[in-house]
């Protein structure tokens, strides 16, 4: 089965294989991989490149070569914040008990250098009803949710959106997995590679709200309003304007790649002067 280029296998052996390259300094011998990841301690050089490189087929994380396997470069992390295309998204769902929560809509922006140069919005159809709450929160109906296409059908138009661009949401660890879990539905034991970036965490360490770290209480803090919360491509379009604040903080501190982004904290708040009056009065 052909897989788009955006697609890699979810085993958790690919992952322990690209974490252990990583490890080593992005460059292994295939019979180290067998041993640690496979453990296959004596299975020889030809057997652990052919079972190596049936596991990591098609994945373009990796490169082999002669008897090793190395992690290709992923310039996204080192280039310049205005040289990266970001997929700024958001999606809302349903949550069927017991069943997994299902995906009703999906938007994002891609963004490069400051500015959205296309969009994607979309309707789904997660194949049951929505709840009151849902259908109260989101404004949405059973009817236009009905006549919505399934995730199946916008699944390759959606990877062909989002290409290699550095997945944006806030709370990406909500947004990001049930993605890849309606994706794996279409494409089984697939996920998408695309490298992530959350803007609450990177908020939490460069805005400090005493409200908290919400859109919502960002939206207020930064002065702008949310005009259809809760429907996705409003949420993803604040997202925007989030993640554009803070690459500008990030530049106040000379921080311009995502390598740096992931590991800046503000320096601690400076203590408050005491009252001069107090001072006076001692």
């Amino acid at each position: 089965m052909e897989f788009p280029e955006n697609l890699v296998s979810n085993s958790p052996l690919v992952q322990d294989t690209f974490d252990f390259v990583t490890a080593r300094g992005g460059r292994a011998r295939m019979s180290e991989i067998a041993d640690a990841v496979l453990r296959l301690s004596h299975a020889g050089d030809e057997l652990s490149m052919a079972l190596v490189s049936d596991l990591i087929s098609n994945d373009r994380r990796f490169v082999i070569q002669d008897a090793s396997l190395s992690i290709s470069e992923d310039n996204s992390e080192a280039r310049p914040f205005r040289e990266i295309d970001f997929v700024v998204m958001d999606v809302e769902a349903v949550s069927p008990k017991p069943s997994p929560a299902r995906i009703i809509e999906l938007a994002a922006y891609r963004v490069r250098a400051g500015e959205i140069i296309d969009e994607f919005q979309t309707l789904v159809n997660p194949g049951v009803p929505l709840s009151p709450f849902i259908a109260q929160l989101t404004g949405l109906s059973n009817e236009m949710i009905q006549a919505a296409p399934a995730f199946a059908d916008l699944a390759s138009r959606w990877l062909e959106f989002a290409g290699d661009g550095v997945l944006v949401a806030h709370n990406s660890d909500f947004d990001v997995p049930l993605l890849n879990q309606e994706i794996a539905r279409v494409f089984p034991g697939r996920r998408m590679r695309n490298t992530e970036l959350c803007t609450v965490k990177l908020a939490r360490r460069l805005i400090r709200n005493s409200a908290g770290h919400k859109l919502d209480a960002l939206a207020d803090h930064l002065g702008f309003e949310i005009p259809d919360r809760h429907r996705a491509a409003s949420d993803a379009r604040a997202t925007v304007r989030v993640l554009l604040h803070l690459f500008e903080e990030l530049g106040k501190h000379g921080v311009q790649t995502l390598a740096k982004a992931r590991t800046f904290r503000l320096p601690p708040a400076p203590d408050p002067q005491p009252d001069a009056q107090l001072v006076l009065d001692v």
